[in-house]
């Protein structure tokens, strides 16, 4: 594990500064306290990060669990109360781990899932274009298009160009284009700028503009624009941001039903992301998607048991490992210890970062997941790939990460009909003699009630006085319905003069007096 520390250490640093506003964000997002989005961030690297079977995925807290998180908070009376459904919630998965219920991410199309990946991709960009020019009426991590500041995602950028600041705005350009040149040019002409990374060189410069430009009217960035961090006094203090469960709810349905659904909603944002990172992942490996949701589970568990927010498999995370070079589970862990150790050792270092400069790093991010050529390839793959792919996308940056995917979802499930429907049966072969048209139909291996409109309209269509050979030799399974539409068409074909000769692995069948006995006749698997 420690052989790749090389690639692993410096991926991590960069995942740590992804992760420290999205985690202080997404607690601002939920309405839940700032230090419990820290704790989640933690307990998702260290604890997930060591119990999971993925080499570059990366748990925290979630931005597609926030709207749960603060409805629930306010129904269930108490952030104490919410934190029992979260260590419920946790059980669950553990529970859906030991069914085996993982295998439900393998079910997700490829066109959706490439979808997804894009869709994030931008909607990072778009929601990181406020915090560049320094603007910040949003939280990082609010990820939604209805935002919970009232605006939505192009409004808020719309509304953040009345309200640019030079200062913010400047180091963002700077820490841009010390990560391009970092990237594009200087990592190939040295090792030192492959250990080094780029990111950790523009908040290290973001942080000395801060310090240099403090009191200055113009240049100077204020205090609201810095990563925020709880800094506690003493350790008493530190402690006493801890919050724990409150157990005497435990038989309250309204708990169990926000447990639920916070087992439900984060098994299947994990088990999608699990999907994505693995295609991600340069070396093609797999991740076991049950010991993933039992690992999901218990660091739910345990984040609820001391006062953290629920945890998935986080996508932004994760590819950021990937994209910095992140090759096993390692870097995933270190990045929590740097959370933990950050917050207790340099909490006033780690508040006078900009976020502008690190909404420019996950510029970088949401550019490396939404390539423009992306959009090229898929297009050309034909439409059964190309509209899932968008659909999913444009349901993401207008809706949510849920939403968007269960539309993908959706238009691929139509796709997948509209293909069932066209690949019924094989082509005509027509030819014409003694007066008569010669027709043969090869029914495809499974022909289900779907192709039911295809067959019947390609039936129908058969000219009076044709010779019809319907070959079902390949065919599999075939629907009771298709049986019952041949049925009738043989009392038509009478009428119209249309000679049939059934074609099968048991021997050929002149105008065959009854379908449903013969097929009745034939073996199961045929």
């Amino acid at each position: 594990m420690f052989r790749y520390l090389k690639n692993d250490l410096p991926a991590s640093i960069v995942v740590f500064f992804v992760a420290l506003p999205l985690c202080l964000g997404i607690a601002l997002a939920s309405g839940a306290p700032l230090f419990s989005g820290l704790i989640a961030g933690i307990v998702g690297g260290i604890l997930v990060g060591a119990l999971s079977g993925s080499h570059i995925g990366v748990s925290g807290p979630a931005a597609g669990l926030a709207a749960i998180v603060l409805a629930a908070i306010g129904t269930l009376g108490g952030y104490q109360n919410f934190l029992l459904a979260v260590v419920l919630g946790g059980a669950i998965q553990i529970m859906f781990g030991v069914l085996k219920a993982g295998i439900i991410g393998y079910y997700f199309p490829s066109s959706v899932i490439k979808g997804m990946l894009t869709g994030i991709g931008i909607i990072i960009i778009l929601k990181q274009i406020p915090h560049f020019f320094g603007y910040d009426s949003d939280p990082e991590g609010d990820f939604a298009f209805f935002q919970v500041d009232g605006e939505n995602t192009f409004s808020e950028i719309f509304n953040s160009l009345n309200f640019i600041s030079p200062g913010a705005t400047t180091v963002a350009v700077i820490g841009l284009a010390i990560l391009i040149l970092w990237d594009k040019v200087l990592s190939k002409k040295h090792k030192v700028f492959q250990l080094v990374q780029g990111p950790l060189v523009a908040v290290v410069v973001g942080i000395i503009f801060y310090v240099a430009t403090k009191g200055n009217e113009v240049w100077g960035i204020s205090e609201d624009h810095l990563v925020s961090v709880p800094i506690p006094e003493d350790a008493a203090s530190f402690f006493g941001q801890f919050s724990f469960p409150n157990f005497s709810l435990i038989t309250d349905p309204a708990i169990w039903l926000t447990a639920f659904t916070i087992a439900l909603v984060a098994s299947l944002e994990t088990l999608l992301c699990v999907e994505a990172t693995d295609r991600l992942d340069p070396r093609k490996r797999v991740t076991p998607t049950n010991r993933e949701l039992l690992a999901q589970g218990t660091g739910n568990m345990v984040s609820g048991l001391i006062g953290g927010l629920p945890i998935t498999q986080v996508i932004v995370r994760s590819s950021a490992n990937v994209q910095s070079g992140g090759r096993t589970k390692m870097s995933a862990i270190i990045h929590g210890f740097f959370l933990l150790s950050s917050i207790i050792l340099i909490p006033r270092l780690l508040n006078m970062i900009p976020l502008s400069v690190l909404a420019a790093v996950l510029f970088i991010v949401g550019y490396k997941l939404a390539k423009p050529a992306l959009f090229k390839k898929m297009y050309q793959l034909g439409w059964k790939q190309f509209v899932p792919f968008t659909v999913t996308v444009l349901g993401i940056i207008f809706t949510d990460l849920l939403v968007g995917i269960g539309l993908g979802l959706a238009v691929g499930v139509v796709v997948i009909l509209i293909k069932s429907y066209q690949n019924s049966h094989f082509l005509h072969i027509e030819d014409k003699s003694n007066g008569r048209h010669r027709i043969k139909m090869t029914l495809a291996e499974e022909v289900t009630f779907f192709n039911k409109g295809a067959i019947l309209k390609e039936l129908d269509s058969i000219p009076k006085d044709s010779y019809l050979e319907l070959d079902v030799r390949k065919t599999r399974y075939l629907d009771n319905d298709i049986i019952e539409i041949l049925e009738d068409f043989s009392e038509k074909a009478k009428n119209r003069n249309i000679d049939i000769k059934l074609i099968s692995e048991r021997g050929e069948v002149e105008n065959p007096d009854s379908y449903i006995e013969f097929f009745k006749l034939r073996p199961k698997s045929a």
